[in-house]
């Protein structure tokens, strides 16, 4: 079974709208964000082994917020195609993931990201469908799995969506120490 972690960069910054899109920072609120789905995949035990992000700032800066949080991260790999690329793109890097890695975390943009979940997701609980036909807010983390062992299998429909978690869903208490 294969366990794909797509994850929408947190809030960023606009204080200075002369900063370039690529290279737009967090917000305070993205960087809290961020890392509170580090603590919950840190709590889950999920042991993601690969993580691949869009190169735009926001995003590095989320997932690196993110596996600061887990115990024995992998390193960060970057893939330019995941800088509005499209969801076609998303599913390209899924597909180039080696198959000896069984849980793997993209990170990356709306709407590519959202329409992505959108295509994979054949099966999940109504609530979980329900919150993300609504919106894929900054932050969230949509959790897919796939019942085969090769990611070059993942196609649209084929994902059951096991959580759809956004970070005003978690509580600052839940994850204290």
């Amino acid at each position: 079974m294969k366990t794909l972690y797509l994850l929408r960069h947190a809030k960023s910054s606009w204080n200075n709208p002369n900063v370039p899109d690529r290279l737009r920072p967090l917000s305070g609120r993205g960087r809290r964000a961020s890392a509170l789905i580090g603590r919950y995949l840190q709590n889950s035990n999920d042991n993601i082994q690969s993580v691949v992000s869009s190169p735009a700032r926001r995003a590095v800066d989320t997932a690196n917020l993110v596996l600061d949080a887990i115990d024995g991260a992998p390193l960060l790999q970057q893939d330019e195609s995941l800088y509005f690329g499209g969801w076609p793109a998303y599913l390209d890097v899924i597909h180039s993931l080696p198959d000896s890695v069984d849980r793997a975390l993209l990170v990356g943009h709306d709407p590519d990201i959202h329409s992505l979940v959108l295509k994979l997701a054949g099966l999940g609980t109504d609530k979980a469908l329900g919150a993300l036909a609504e919106k894929f807010p900054t932050g969230a983390l949509a959790v897919l799995e796939f019942a085969g062992s090769d990611w070059g299998d993942i196609v649209p429909g084929t994902g059951h969506l096991r959580a759809f978690i956004r970070p005003r869903d978690l509580s600052l208490q839940r994850f204290k120490a």
